[in-house]
């Protein structure tokens, strides 16, 4: 019987964590949006790159938690970004880049504050993850959805996508 989880964090670009996520095998669903900030209405990409929303870029990921724990997807977001900074992540500059987990409820809240401190014990530096309660997301628009599959050729999506995928694959589940 399944147990169908969702889980809700950022970490630079919304497209590279939604490309990783989808090569995750039990993962079931990635959505791209915007979460974390406060803006009358929905917000738009050009005004949450504006910074002025207070918004991330994150990734809303729906998971079958009888095969893969809230425990491991978070373990999996901390290994495949840089969660020791502040607003700088790549070549991702601004707030909307911001590492952020934003939990579900108070079993996930417990479970990130966990691998928060396991990550920063492992790392051996300060972890800047924020961690927030999530109000409210919001589904990024269209040509954003599932947008390394749509843009391979794209120079981003072979210079910085391309290889965090080739690293996930090699390092599936190690975490």
């Amino acid at each position: 019987m399944s147990k169908i989880e969702t889980a809700t964090f950022g970490g630079g670009c919304f497209w590279c964590l939604e490309a990783v996520f989808k090569a995750i095998p039990d993962i079931m669903e990635v959505v791209s949006g915007y979460a974390g900030g406060n803006c009358p209405g929905i917000p738009t990409y050009r005004e949450v790159c504006s910074g002025k929303t207070g918004h991330a870029e994150v990734v809303q990921v729906s998971f079958d938690a009888t095969n893969i724990t809230y425990s491991d997807v978070l373990r999996l977001f901390m290994n495949n970004h840089n969660p020791t900074l502040d607003t700088y992540l790549k070549g991702d500059y601004g707030s909307q880049y911001r590492s952020i987990i934003l939990y579900h409820s108070k079993e996930q809240q417990e479970i990130a504050l966990d691998v928060i401190q396991e990550t920063a014990i492992e790392l051996a530096k300060n972890v800047r993850t924020e961690l927030s309660e999530l109000s409210d997301f919001f589904k990024a628009e269209e040509y954003h959805q599932d947008y390394f599959n749509k843009n391979k050729e794209a120079a981003y999506c072979r210079g910085i996508i391309a290889p965090k995928i080739e690293k996930l694959k090699n390092n599936l589940y190690k975490t």
